[in-house]
């Protein structure tokens, strides 16, 4: 039986990038040394065809394929949670049942795209809930910079607690911290336990752990970093976890850049020999050899600042 999510679930679940090749075909060779880098690395899940995963460019079969791949080559050595989000509830029915029945850990959801009203994103994860049934466990994604579509603390508690197959919030709203805090307050008042894993590329993860955090779920090409940082939170050296987070902090942030972001994240993982070609699925930007020429040297800086640390 394959070991599922729950309230309790901590660490780094990586997010894990699709490769292509030049041309746009899914380069499974690089997937591999992909996930074996995520593992190599410390990790303690990782989590595939998000939006990092460029899940909405790929069509249903080589969603599957990918999964398919990932879990064949993982063969259990750590748990995979699946992103399942579609525009359609039978498909995302469907591809849930594809991959809870290979083996996943359990499934991240975000609110489907339209008008921004709490009670339809409520309505919208009870039927959510009810097509894929009560024994698979969700995640919350709440990306409202990316789907536009925001939920208050309060709307996640109330889903939490009506919807108990919801055990987990992907947190990514932008400002990122007083959420958390709302949340882990309310637990102490009685609301059932919340795991939260955070994205933005880790932006603000030293400060999101000491607000309650369980860990890190996002894709930053250097995930020992993520590991290593929630490791020493975890041992009480909030400071060594800062003093550590920092050297990597200028990478990080040129990461994050809107809608250039996964362009450079890939270029870093090809620049540290793990995929063949940095390419994006089209549409999708490119780097210019400015770009290249900044990436390469932070990355340099980086590497000066960990050796001196």
């Amino acid at each position: 039986m394959p070991t599922l999510i729950d309230r309790n679930t901590r660490g780094v679940y990586i997010i894990c990038a699709t490769p292509f090749t030049a041309n746009g075909a899914i380069d499974f060779p690089s997937l591999e040394r992909l996930l074996e880098f995520y593992v190599d690395s410390g990790v303690n899940g990782v989590t595939v065809l998000g939006i990092m995963g460029e899940a909405d460019k790929l069509t249903p079969d080589e969603r599957r394929a990918v999964f398919d791949r990932v879990m064949t080559r993982l063969d259990g050595r750590i748990p995979v949670i699946a992103g399942v989000s579609d525009a359609g509830m039978g498909n995302l029915a469907d591809i849930t049942k594809f991959a809870m029945d290979k083996g996943a850990a359990g499934v991240m959801v975000a609110p489907s795209r339209g008008t921004p009203r709490e009670d339809r994103v409520l309505a919208y994860f009870h039927q959510v809930c009810a097509a894929i049934g009560p024994e698979v466990p969700v995640v919350y994604q709440d990306f409202p910079q990316t789907t536009g579509v925001p939920i208050s603390a309060r709307g996640i508690l109330e889903l939490t607690r009506d919807l108990p197959q919801i055990v987990m919030l992907k947190h990514e709203e932008s400002p990122a911290l007083a959420k958390i805090t709302a949340i882990r307050q309310a637990e102490k008042a009685g609301s059932p336990r919340l795991s939260i894993l955070c994205g933005n590329g880790g932006l603000y993860l030293p400060q999101e752990l000491m607000r309650g955090a369980d860990g890190a779920m996002t894709g930053f090409a250097y995930p020992e970093a993520l590991v290593e940082t929630v490791r020493l939170h975890a041992e009480g050296k909030d400071d060594a976890a800062e003093d550590l987070y920092d050297c990597y902090l200028p990478i990080l942030r040129l990461e994050q850049q809107l809608g250039l972001g996964l362009a450079v994240r890939k270029h870093i993982l090809m620049r540290r020999g793990v995929i063949a070609d940095s390419a994006l699925r089209a549409p999708g930007p490119k780097l210019s050899a400015v770009d290249i020429a900044e990436i390469d040297r932070l990355m340099a800086r980086t590497d000066s600042k960990l050796k001196d640390l």
